[in-house]
């Protein structure tokens, strides 16, 4: 059983077979990432980064006199990182019958000098979860599943946006 399934792998690999947003080429080698607060969004996209060859900075820190800070490649400002859960069906007796679970990103890439790469973009993922009272653990489980779901469909989505920019030329790489 084992040795069908490295065949299948290594057929797979032979006719070019990737999954999708692995091996993404990044035009740039290392991202300065400005948000608010860190999430399990922005965690999944600094590992994906890194996994590119990317180095990640953070927003820059006070420096001694005589040194500067790094200079990146480019500059992500995370406008928006957004988890929501609306009721959209209720019983007769008013309890929740059925939630929308939404994850809503916003985001922008400029070069250090504030020129635009990628204007204000938002990423957005729904999924819908019935809801039971009588079975709220199981849900939350659920729920959690979900919201892992869609953290991964941004982040994939993310990268292949990211994988699309050119940097000006001249600009260091």
């Amino acid at each position: 059983m084992g040795w069908a399934a490295g065949a299948a792998m290594a057929s797979l690999a032979g006719c070019g077979f990737q999954l999708r947003g692995a091996g993404l080429q990044l035009a740039f080698r290392t991202l300065r990432l400005q948000a608010g607060a860190d999430s399990d969004v922005l965690q999944s996209l600094r590992a994906q980064l890194q996994a590119s060859g990317v180095q990640v900075l953070d927003a820059p820190a006070p420096t001694a006199p005589g040194t500067a800070a790094p200079v990146p490649d480019v500059v992500l400002h995370v406008l928006l990182d957004q988890r929501e859960r609306v009721v959209v069906g209720t019983t007769s007796a008013g309890q929740v019958r059925e939630l929308l679970l939404r994850r809503r990103v916003r985001f922008a890439l400029r070069t250090p000098a504030g020129r635009e790469l990628i204007e204000p973009t938002e990423l957005q993922q729904e999924r819908e979860l019935s809801y039971a009272e009588t079975v709220a653990l199981g849900k939350e489980a659920e729920e959690a599943l979900l919201f892992a779901d869609m953290r991964t469909a941004i982040v994939r989505q993310w990268m292949v946006l990211l994988a699309r920019v050119n940097l000006p030329a001249g600009a260091p790489r």
